[in-house]
């Protein structure tokens, strides 16, 4: 694409972007958070949290010296936790090994845990112009349909996404213009050419045939487990914490065991996670359990899973 034809794109965004918060900043700190809050997770989700964040951890600083437990509670039920945990390590990293100020080369950002390519394209073009093409799946999306190539590799798109953004000559604006076009006319299952600005130079406009490029959806599997629920009324629940790996890694719930099959009884609560049905089987003990954790009354200072929120709600537990 050559640059002419990219600022029919460029114009589009320039008039018709949503005005969300993270677009009037450049500081690294705050566009680092909003794109990986944004991972996975849908705007409406990200936009009262992604103030909320600031509130809490106002500078990479304060992120850096907040307990893991801390970063955990403030990013409850955003999900796919692991995502926090990097953030507060690459703060710590940030801190003590590199004076405290976000990284401004492409190559340290990405060296950053939990930042891969696409997001330090991101940041970097973001927040000091580079020509550092972003490839999440709305983008990937919008280069198959204007190639017409549904099959083509990530090694193609990324040599595809290069030579596009290099044409554009405003890489910062070309990143969003390419994510807003995916996230709103160009969409996984339907797409509105009529509306397109780019139209005229896309392979796939107007063909019903070479519109739907949605993936196969990935089977979900059902997971059955029994949540112990040990209960004192003067102490509260008892709370363990999780592995560092796996589902809810490293979050406050209450003992659970792994069933190798469905009990007869109805679950008390089915969570649904992106590729796993979470059914929990919850059952009261007045015991103290000979399983490491602690006796929790006010659950406000730990981060608990959302499933194990609606469960213990369920029993009349919440504080």
């Amino acid at each position: 694409m050559s640059s002419a034809r990219c600022k029919p794109l460029l114009r589009w965004y320039a008039h018709n972007s949503r005005p969300l918060p993270w677009r009037q900043t450049t500081d690294p700190y705050h566009i680092w958070i909003s794109e990986i809050m944004l991972q996975q997770t849908q705007v409406k989700t990200v936009l009262p949290r992604y103030a909320a964040w600031f509130e809490l951890f106002p500078t990479i600083q304060s992120l850096a010296v907040a307990s893991l437990d801390e970063v955990l509670k403030a990013w409850e039920g955003l999900g796919y936790y692991r995502r926090a945990r990097f953030m507060h390590r690459s703060a710590q990293l940030i801190v003590d090994d590199m004076s405290g100020s976000f990284p401004t080369t492409f190559d340290d950002i990405l060296s950053l845990p939990g930042i891969g390519r696409s997001t330090a394209g991101a940041i970097s073009s973001f927040c000091f112009d580079t020509s550092t093409p972003v490839l999440d799946g709305n983008v990937k999306r919008v280069l198959k349909r204007w190639h017409a190539e549904p099959d083509v590799t990530d090694k193609q798109l990324w040599h595809r996404a290069q030579q596009h953004i290099e044409a554009s000559e405003s890489p910062a604006s070309w990143n969003q213009a390419m994510m807003e076009l995916g996230a709103t006319l160009c969409g996984p299952k339907s797409a509105q050419c009529a509306s397109c600005p780019v139209s005229s130079h896309c392979e796939s406009a107007f063909r019903a045939d070479s519109i739907n490029t949605a993936s196969k959806r990935i089977p979900v599997l059902d997971v059955h487990w029994q949540v112990a629920l040990h209960i004192c009324p003067e102490k509260g629940v008892w709370l363990t914490q999780r592995p560092d790996s796996g589902i809810w890694a490293g979050l406050w719930t209450p003992p659970i065991i792994a069933l190798d099959q469905a009990p007869d009884d109805v679950p008390c609560h089915v969570h649904l996670l992106t590729h796993r049905r979470l059914h929990l089987y919850g059952r009261a003990f007045s015991n103290t359990p000979d399983i490491k954790g602690r006796w929790v009354k006010d659950f406000s200072k730990l981060a608990l899973p959302t499933g194990i929120h609606r469960l213990l709600d369920k029993h009349g537990l919440q504080p």
